[in-house]
């Protein structure tokens, strides 16, 4: 979980077309997505952006404890972006662009939302639920004709903290002493964009002007807490006491996204495909350094996820966009004992409308607003539910679970370019 670009899409736009256009975007969202579009919008510009997600994930099961909807609480976060013209630092002139994206949880109610256990009787669902605090910021430029360069990072925090106590044996505490730190950790990220006529065609009218192809990188990342503590209890436990270590408690993982893909501007209406290879088998080796989840033996593997997406202009002011995913779950188990994540298969549309308004009252700049909606389809899959027992006995099944379900994203947003 903690995952809103990769799960639902940033901005309007790239929740409408379930993200298959989102590598061609031009506006805020390319900070993240392929910072190399950066620089194909001169102008600068502000996006204030909302998203909302409902989810309804159902568990069936012959025992009446396991069955009924496992997770009904909202996604919801405020998203900002900005996008900067730097050129005028240089000398040469040459455009270069700065983009940042930040989002907060809650309607910015939640800025470090953090949430990890080990449920021995409950289903947790893998993919949804909370999602931290998101930072990115990227730079694109020219690289040469047609040619467009970008590279930036996403910030995720890893937190640490050390905990002494002197309790009695009745639990009441004296003398405690604690400390945190947070450290941020950079996902780095890269994107290449290209106009294949303007970099190969030397003549007018060359029909590869309307073709361009896309590739990024993103780097692997997530967000986890350690607790080291020591506990001493006088006349039983002497200094320095009992150590608990509780070590790298994954809140959120990121895996590392290769996208390529390509768009073709048919004049009045733009269609563009891209292929998303995802690599989620490292997640298993993290969680196994996991003390909450170590135990639960998750296998994961890398998947590929094909997008397909639509732009139309209906008119001077309005576009419609639409597009459809498919994306395969990562979870190869169906059994993790305490832990019990559950997940599979979807199939992700989405249809939005943006409108172009060139003159706004007080405002000197046009002003586009945007919305799109999301609809996510969970295939059914089977699940067994477990615990892990004590002394060396053999784990215990005591429940089966049928699971599907639907996502509902809803998304808007104001920007101004200026």
């Amino acid at each position: 979980m903690g995952n809103t670009g990769t799960t639902y899409g940033l901005f309007p736009s790239d929740i409408a077309s379930a993200q298959a256009l989102s590598l061609f975007s031009t506006n805020t969202s390319s900070t993240y997505y392929n910072p190399a579009n950066l620089v194909l919008d001169r102008r600068s510009e502000v996006t204030g952006a909302i998203f909302h997600a409902e989810h309804e994930l159902n568990t069936e099961s012959p025992n009446p404890a396991y069955d009924g909807n496992i997770l009904d609480t909202p996604s919801q976060q405020l998203m900002l972006g900005l996008k900067a013209d730097l050129s005028g630092l240089m000398k040469s002139q040459h455009p270069i662009y700065l983009g940042f994206v930040a989002g907060v949880d809650r309607y910015g109610k939640e800025m470090l939302a953090f949430s990890s256990s080990a449920e021995g009787d409950n289903a947790q669902y893998f993919q949804y639920d909370r999602q931290p605090l998101f930072l990115a910021a990227s730079i694109g430029t020219n690289v040469w004709r047609g040619i467009k360069f970008g590279a930036g990072v996403q910030v995720t925090l890893h937190n640490d903290a050390e905990l002494f106590i002197t309790n009695n044996l009745a639990g009441t505490t004296t003398y405690e002493r604690v400390s945190v730190e947070s450290s941020p950790q950079f996902r780095p990220i890269v994107g290449l964009t290209m106009n294949v006529g303007e970099t190969f065609c030397h003549v007018e009218n060359c029909w590869l002007d309307k073709l361009n192809t896309a590739i990024s990188y993103r780097a692997s990342a997530d967000q986890q807490t350690s607790v080291s503590s020591n506990a001493i209890i006088p006349g039983t436990v002497t200094a320095p006491g009992i150590p608990i270590e509780v070590n790298n408690v994954i809140d959120s993982f990121q895996p590392a996204v290769t996208t390529a893909g390509f768009k073709y501007d048919f004049g009045a209406w733009r269609l563009g495909f891209t292929a998303e290879y995802q690599e989620w088998s490292r997640l298993g080796s993290k969680f196994r350094d996991d003390t909450i989840k170590d135990q639960a033996g998750l296998e994961f593997e890398d998947i590929f996820v094909p997008r397909v997406g639509l732009e139309v202009d209906l008119n001077d002011v309005f576009m419609l966009t639409s597009g459809v995913a498919w994306e395969k779950s990562p979870l190869k188990s169906d059994s993790s004992p305490d832990v019990n994540y559950i997940d599979a298969d979807r199939l992700v549309l989405g249809v939005g409308v943006s409108a172009n308004l060139k003159h706004v009252p007080m405002i000197a700049h046009p002003v586009t607003m945007s919305f799109g909606y999301q609809y996510q389809q969970l295939d059914e899959r089977d699940f067994e539910l477990s615990r892990t027992r004590r002394l060396g006995q053999p784990n215990e099944t005591y429940g089966s679970v049928s699971t599907d379900g639907e996502v509902s994203v809803f998304s808007g947003s104001i920007t101004m370019k200026f």
